[in-house]
């Protein structure tokens, strides 16, 4: 039974601290609203699931012989973020409603998971903590009760960002919340850079 609560607490503190992942998620509960941004929430748990099972049944070894990929997942990550940064910096805040939104999506929030290094390196410590022998129970046993962490995680941060919404009426002020959401997104790129 420790085991199991290990498992879930680490779970817990990888997925509910703060990141790039996690600020998509309040950032999209605060335009769009809980129902919409629970997609980029399920993509985002389903791409990080995958990724940790892939991780548990060997694609650690992998990464272990080829450094070079893992520095390379590592600098694709942090592009993608500087140009998610770039992008919410730029934009202009306007509620214009004949304005296509770019809505969350299972996919992108997938996509994000597989691009950030934060699940990259939780995956690997994870499965060299709980699983490092390989053994696919262990590996399985992980990835469900990390799934089902990480999906209450990233819906609390959704969540979290739907009590924004009445805040963000007018261009002024969405304008100043992607800024702050850009700014947090590529602080998260500049410590990735660093560490």
């Amino acid at each position: 039974m420790s085991l199991l609560l290990s498992m879930a607490a680490f779970a817990l503190a990888s997925s509910i601290s703060p990141g790039p992942v996690n600020i998509v998620a309040l950032s999209a509960g605060a335009q769009f609203g809980l129902r919409q941004a629970m997609r980029h929430v399920s993509g985002a748990t389903i791409g990080f699931t995958l990724l940790l099972l892939l991780i548990g049944l060997g694609l650690s070894e992998l990464l272990l012989r080829w450094p070079w990929l893992t520095q390379s997942i590592r600098l694709a990550g942090v592009a993608f973020l500087l140009y998610m940064a770039f992008r919410l910096a730029t934009d202009d805040g306007s509620l214009n409603a004949d304005k296509p939104a770019v809505r969350p999506s299972m996919l992108y929030g997938a996509a994000m998971q597989w691009l950030n290094p934060k699940a990259w390196l939780a995956s690997v410590a994870g499965m060299g903590l709980f699983a490092a022998a390989g053994d696919a129970p262990s590996v399985w046993r992980f990835a469900a009760i990390y799934f089902v962490i990480c999906y209450a995680s990233l819906a609390c941060w959704a969540y979290a960002g739907t009590f924004l919404q009445h805040y963000l009426n007018n261009a002024s002020r969405v304008r100043l919340f992607n800024r702050i959401m850009a700014a947090l997104l590529a602080g998260c790129a500049a410590y990735l850079l660093l560490f």
